[in-house]
């Protein structure tokens, strides 16, 4: 199921930029978790970048595990996914194209390139990647 938006509540945007500054140089990554069906991002869960590098984020195979067994066990999805470009424009690479597994997710990449771990300016963008297909969305932030 397409929706051409993503709403999220501005607390989330703003952890998600601390997240970046706080794993900068490094690629910060994370999920926000939702109820089923509701296209709702509510819980955010910071994941550790396995790979700790500033170009390229993967999440523990074994924290990935147990977050799913808790979306489970709590009726959630993945509504977001989330991860950081520290020297790049908040685009997917084509390595996050290709790692991209959940249609039904938004894909945001915030951007911190102009101000690294302080603050300042940033990009926040957010995509559907479905079959290696990259689609742009508007973002609601709702206060």
């Amino acid at each position: 199921m397409l929706f051409s938006m993503l709403e999220i509540q501005r607390s989330l945007v703003d952890a998600i930029v601390a997240h970046a500054r706080a794993d900068h140089p490094d690629e910060a990554c994370g999920v926000i978790a939702g109820p089923i069906g509701s296209d709702r991002p509510e819980r955010l869960i910071p994941m550790v970048n396995a790979v700790r590098c500033p170009t390229l984020y993967e999440f523990d195979s074994m924290d990935l595990l147990r977050l799913y067994r808790e979306m489970d066990d709590r009726d959630e999805v993945p509504v977001v996914i989330y991860h950081s470009h520290p020297a790049t424009q908040a685009y997917p690479s084509r390595t996050d194209i290709t790692q991209a597994s959940e249609p039904d997710a938004h894909y945001v990449v915030v951007s911190i390139r102009e101000t690294g771990p302080v603050e300042g300016p940033f990009e926040f963008r957010s995509f559907r990647i479905v079959d290696g297909e990259v689609t742009e969305e508007q973002i609601s932030i709702l206060e």
